[in-house]
């Protein structure tokens, strides 16, 4: 695990990495449905399955509560060796009508909301994204993908998303991009 002292401007934003705000009823029938997706490990064997694995990632589909059809993600959790508490689930998924693709990142609670979130992606600087909300199960983070940003996660061998807990430091959260081609390739 890395940790970065500083990240070029906190609240940089790039356009492949900016979040646009749809209406908000969009917003909360995504979240409730990521949310979903978004559980530890024991929820997915409840509420969603695992339909297929593409290297680092499962494709995990399940049907949300009121979805009229089954509703697939790409997802992968990962867990800092040395530090059992620091831990991500990354989700990318398609929105309800499948008009936009979408990253979203659960980070542990505790983490410093200001900052945000940062990506690298090998050792190249894609910009930060805020949190938009908290829950129990973390702070969430999304981004609407541009092509930009498919082209690197495809092409990339790690994406390094960076959390902080203090001003002082970040700490950088490696996740594998291995297999994402063919797993993107085969989401619904």
């Amino acid at each position: 695990m890395k940790v970065y002292r500083e990240l070029p401007g906190p609240f940089e934003t790039r356009s492949i990495w900016s979040l646009r705000r749809p209406c908000l009823a969009v917003v909360l029938g995504l979240l409730c449905s990521a949310l979903a997706l978004a559980l530890p490990r024991a929820a997915h064997a409840q509420d969603g399955k695992v339909k297929a694995t593409h290297g680092a990632w499962q494709v995990n589909c399940g049907k949300p509560a009121g979805a009229k059809a089954e509703k697939c993600a790409l997802v992968q959790s990962v867990t800092a060796e040395d530090r059992p508490n620091v831990g991500l689930t990354v989700i990318y998924l398609k929105s309800v009508d499948g008009s936009k693709q979408l990253l979203r990142v659960v980070a542990p609670l505790g983490v410093l909301l200001p900052t945000g979130l940062g990506l690298k992606i090998d050792d190249k600087d894609m910009g930060n994204a805020p949190f938009l909300k908290c829950g129990r199960i973390g702070c969430i983070a999304e981004v609407v993908v541009k092509d930009d940003l498919v082209k690197q996660l495809k092409t990339g061998t790690t994406a390094m998303f960076i959390i902080f807990q203090t001003p002082e430091a970040g700490i950088g959260i490696p996740i594998s991009l291995k297999g994402f081609t063919a797993a993107i390739a085969s989401l619904k």
